[in-house]
């Protein structure tokens, strides 16, 4: 049984800053501990790689830019969502945009592609920014993997992926159920404000449409439902 981690602070730091026992933090995770969080040396603090492993640490010394830690016990998790992939479009709302990625993250989602539609009315990609959304909802939820946000022209480079396709439609027949096959990757899709274009769904008409309920929703409260029913 894996083990629940509650009332901590989790930092994060890529698998490189590891070494044997040794783990360091670096850039905004060290400020954010040392100078916000206020460690010191001796303390317990937990840091995640952002591939499955959370380490209990003790720290053993603090210079100028660096934390250095020893790591005492590491506590792995599966990463149960790994092949779901949820491909969102750019809202015109960005505050909204954030608001999908955060909770979704926080409920258990992982993989990211954000994909231009026929419809899509926001303009730029800010995967910088879209990263940090991303890496601070993971820290906040406790989760030990750091999500992966990518980006795709139109819904015809999905189509053209190795896996399930599964639409989501207020107009679909269906309403949502899905029963997981560990070897397959699921790419769930949802449609911009002004929804998926005729050509857009029959290039998924082979694959699931699905209705969320008789409720017509924004984007970025379907895909928050969709997170929270996984």
């Amino acid at each position: 049984m894996e083990k629940i981690l509650s009332n901590i602070e989790l930092y994060y730091s890529p698998d490189e800053n590891i070494s044997g026992s040794s783990i360091f933090l670096s850039n905004d995770e060290y400020k954010h501990a040392v100078k916000v969080m206020r460690n010191s040396i001796g303390d317990t603090i937990y840091i995640t790689n952002g591939i499955g492993s959370i380490f209990k640490c003790e720290v053993v010394n603090i210079e100028r830019d660096i934390l250095s830690a020893k790591i005492l016990d590491e506590i792995i998790y599966e990463n149960r969502l790994g092949k779901i992939f949820f491909c969102i479009p750019k809202l015109k709302n960005p505050d909204r945009f954030k608001f999908a990625i955060e909770k979704s993250v926080e409920l258990g989602i992982v993989n990211f592609i954000v994909y231009e539609s026929e419809r899509t009315v926001a303009k730029g990609t800010n995967i910088k920014r879209w990263d940090k959304i991303a890496l601070s909802a993971m820290k906040q939820s406790l989760s030990s993997y750091k999500p992966n946000i990518q980006t795709v022209n139109s819904l015809d480079e999905i189509e053209n992926f190795n896996g399930e396709k599964i639409v989501f439609e207020q107009n679909a027949d269906k309403e949502f159920h899905f029963q997981k096959d560990s070897n397959v990757d699921y790419y769930f899709i949802f449609g911009p404000e002004g929804g998926l274009t005729n050509d857009e769904l029959m290039l998924f008409e082979n694959f699931f449409t699905y209705s969320l309920g008789d409720r017509r929703l924004r984007t970025e409260t379907a895909i928050i439902k969709v997170a929270s029913l996984l």
